[in-house]
């Protein structure tokens, strides 16, 4: 299957699988083994790379995920430009499960995570302000639309530490100043900026967190049913976007290193 790969996706919960045709490549790292091997084939006529973010059987929960070591295996085959698709809690009443939110902002809230590439000898301090790719969410958002699907073209997204669920008064507190909140998307949305990879993310919002809307609190088993009835409206997004990805445009993504090491 030669050819360049025109962008990467990163499955999430419940979604790991997305090429009928395949190649599959086993990608080694100075990081450690990812989380399975990167799947290469055609959809809608583009060349794609896919690898679940969770491992082909969910064995990985979100603060075990070897971020560093999968967003490099995209980056050794070249891919340029990842999407990174993933369930979330709703902390906004206004913003009902089977909504799309395409973010353009992050609030991290884990710990422990191994979330650079830039350890040192020489000191690297990527610029964060904007950490979403704008031409690649403009992409997706336009995809799901002329999907007809329910799309927010905007959101911020709280990124906690997982595995547990927030409590009430956290899901309270971060109602203040997020829309959506998830276990995954920090550190893979900045690692992708630090080695000058565009990146986008699509929440599929599976159900209000706890205490938001005055309903039942969120399980596993919920998230993942209302993850599993929108899996084909999600497909239907990146094969309509597939061909609307061009190649890496000159813009903050692709020349994020260019003041960012301190000589």
């Amino acid at each position: 299957m030669a050819g360049e790969i025109a962008f990467g996706v990163f499955g999430g919960s419940g979604f790991y699988s997305l090429l009928d045709e395949r190649e599959e490549i086993p990608v080694d790292t100075p990081y450690g083994p990812p989380s399975a091997h990167v799947h290469v084939g055609e959809l809608n006529g583009v060349r794609v790379a896919f690898m679940p973010r969770h491992g082909e059987n969910h064995q990985l929960p979100p603060h075990r995920v070897n971020y560093r070591a999968n967003v490099w295996a995209m980056h050794k085959l070249g891919v340029r430009r990842i999407v990174g698709p993933s369930a979330c809690g709703s902390l906004q009443p206004d913003i009902a499960p089977g909504t799309f939110v395409v973010c353009d902002q992050f609030i991290d809230r884990t710990g422990g995570r191994e979330d650079t590439f830039y350890d040192g000898p020489q000191t690297t301090h990527v610029a964060g302000a904007d950490p979403y790719c704008a031409d690649l969410r403009a992409c997706l958002t336009r995809a799901a639309k002329e999907e007809g699907i329910d799309v927010r073209e905007r959101g911020r997204v709280v990124v906690i530490q997982g595995p547990r669920f927030s409590t009430r008064a956290e899901s309270h507190w971060f109602s203040g100043f997020a829309d959506v909140i998830n276990m995954t998307q920090y550190p893979e949305a900045w690692l992708a900026r630090e080695l000058e990879i565009c990146y986008a993310n699509v929440s599929l919002v599976t159900d209000w967190d706890a205490g938001v809307g005055g309903v039942e609190p969120v399980t596993a088993e919920t998230a993942i049913r209302v993850f599993d009835a929108n899996l084909d409206r999600l497909r239907a997004l990146l094969i309509r976007a597939a061909p609307l990805i061009g190649p890496q445009p000159d813009d903050v993504c692709a020349s994020a290193l260019s003041s960012a090491v301190i000589h």
